[in-house]
This record gives C-alpha cells, structure tokens and sequence, in this order.
C-alpha cells in the first residue's frame, strides 16, 4: 500500500514549458476554424459531420501538431477504427454497460495494434453505444460523420498549421 501511494504522489517533474501567447491564439483559431468548417459543411449538406471527440482532436491537431497523435494517419484512421469497433460490439452484444467496456478496450487495443492511436477517437465506442442506448443505431455513422468530419479537420490542419507555422506537417502519411 505504500508502495502504491509513493507512485502517486508522482515524479515531481517539472511542469512543461509555457506556450506563447502566438501559439495559444493560434491553436484557438485553427480549433475555431476546424469546427466551424466542419459545422458550415454539417448544415450546407444536411448531413452530421461533428462529433464531440473532433473537439479533442482539435486540441490535438493544432496545439500539439508534431506529436504522432496528430498525424493524419492517426486521427483519420483512429477516429474511423475506434467508431467500427463500436458500431460492431453493439451490433453484436448490445448496449449493455460490459459491452461498452469492451468496445472501448477493443478501440484502444486496435489503435495500438494498427499505430493508429488518436486519444479523443477513444471516446467514440462511447458515442456510438449512447446513440445505440436511445434507439439511433446506423452504420452510416462510420462514415457521416466519423470518417469525414476526420477528413475536413484533417484538411483544415493541413493547410492552416502549414500556412501559419515553420515547421512542416504532417511528420509522416502512411
């Protein structure tokens, strides 16, 4: 029991270094701009393309965009891997709360598995099983709007974190 309680009392490290007020007003922006083309799209096309998790994958993508989770492999692939295996346990198993558990499990293991980890991605068997619990289950919400609204934030990180940044992104594609 101590033992576990020396563990959480941490390492004690330092805290990161603090961002630049540029950096934050430009991570805010690209975040606002990604949502909101996303959003605009939602509406023009009468078709969902936001989900709760590309509020996080924004955090991502524009704060952190060197990091290997904000690489479009990740976020496209992570956000479209974690919502399959959503869309496959309560088809098979149902909306019960181990089912939820096993698919988040499953997620977090595929992204593993396949080097496709995108945190927020692992919040969207979550999703789906809430959608499921009310009655709403399709498998159209792999594509609209997983794997696209994925794609337009990825598109809106590409070209904004390019244009107002000296470094170049992505790190790597496949």
């Amino acid at each position: 029991m101590m033992k576990l309680l020396e563990k959480l009392a941490g390492e004690r490290a330092a805290l990161p270094p603090k961002f630049t007020g540029k950096a934050i007003l430009m991570a805010g922006l690209g975040g606002m701009i990604a949502i909101s083309i996303a959003a605009l799209m939602s509406a023009r096309l009468d078709q969902l393309l936001v989900l709760g998790s590309f509020g996080a994958s924004c955090v991502i993508l524009f704060a952190y965009p060197d990091a290997p989770f904000a690489q479009p492999r990740n976020v496209i692939g992570g956000h479209f891997l974690s919502s399959l295996i959503g869309l496959l346990v309560v088809s098979q198993l149902g909306v019960a709360w181990w089912a939820l558990g096993l698919a988040v499990g499953l997620a977090i293991a595929g992204m593993m598995f396949t080097r496709t980890v995108h945190p927020p991605a692992g919040s969207n068997p979550v999703i789906v099983w809430l959608v499921a619990s009310q009655g709403a289950f399709s498998w159209q919400f792999l594509w609209f709007p997983t794997l696209f609204g994925a794609i337009i934030i990825t598109i809106v990180a590409l070209i904004y974190n390019n244009l107002t940044r000296e470094g170049k992104y992505p790190k790597y594609w496949l």
